[in-house]
């Protein structure tokens, strides 16, 4: 079988042209902290999840154009043509994707910005519960971890379209401070992994508390 080819930065740069049209024409994002993001080589944004628009915004506001991870149920018709068209990863959850799997190393290794949503689904958003494949791809490609919280996407319905924010509402988008997920040996061994997998989750949960400090939500 062909390995999937790795998707290219410049669609991924057309999405979050996009992505800055929609979200800033829709709501009102206040974006902090997106200076934190390495302004070159391979990154990965760790972000919160508790609402469908959270990647399409971190999307629109990072300051480098990003590949998310996005599951394979999303990619149906003309939206999967339009979601591979602009850099994102299809992905399945219910088993080890080996072709999703090497195209997210492909974008590290050609030093692009993965997106990523450690819970693996959405949920609270809390970061309580990670899967192990966040501390996969940073432990064995190298890359920093960048936190992103996003806040407010799930204050209230909108009014036209419930399943959305109101229009013009505000949404924080929080970058934090980049670090590492591995000790520095290398190592991919399930205790090593299960070790990072804690570390990113302390890190993780402590910048969403301090969005959530400095938002005021």
């Amino acid at each position: 079988m062909t390995a999937a080819p790795v998707p290219s930065e410049r669609g991924a740069e057309v999405g979050r042209r996009i992505g800055v049209g929609l979200m800033y024409g829709l709501w009102r994002p206040r974006v902090l902290g997106a200076w934190r993001v390495p302004a070159t080589g391979p990154v990965i944004l760790a972000v919160n999840h508790s609402h469908n628009i959270d990647g399409p915004m971190v999307m629109g506001v990072a300051p480098r154009p990003t590949h998310f991870l996005i599951k394979k149920e999303a990619f149906v018709g003309p939206l999967g043509a339009f979601l591979t068209g602009i850099g994102q990863l299809k992905v399945d959850r219910a088993t080890a994707d080996r072709g999703a799997i090497s195209q997210a190393l492909g974008v590290l290794a050609d030093g692009g910005v993965l997106g990523i949503f450690p819970e693996g689904t959405r949920g609270e958003g809390d970061f309580a519960a990670l899967r192990a494949g966040l501390a996969y791809f940073a432990v064995r490609s190298g890359a920093p971890i960048v936190p992103v919280a996003v806040l407010g996407s799930t204050e209230r319905p909108g009014r036209l379209a419930k399943a959305l924010p109101p229009l013009r509402s505000r949404v924080d988008v929080v970058f934090g401070d980049p670090f590492d997920a591995g000790d520095g040996s290398g190592r991919r061994t399930r205790a090593a992994l299960d070790t990072a997998t804690e570390r990113i989750r302390r890190q993780l949960t402590s910048h969403l508390e301090n969005a959530r400090r400095l938002t005021g939500r």
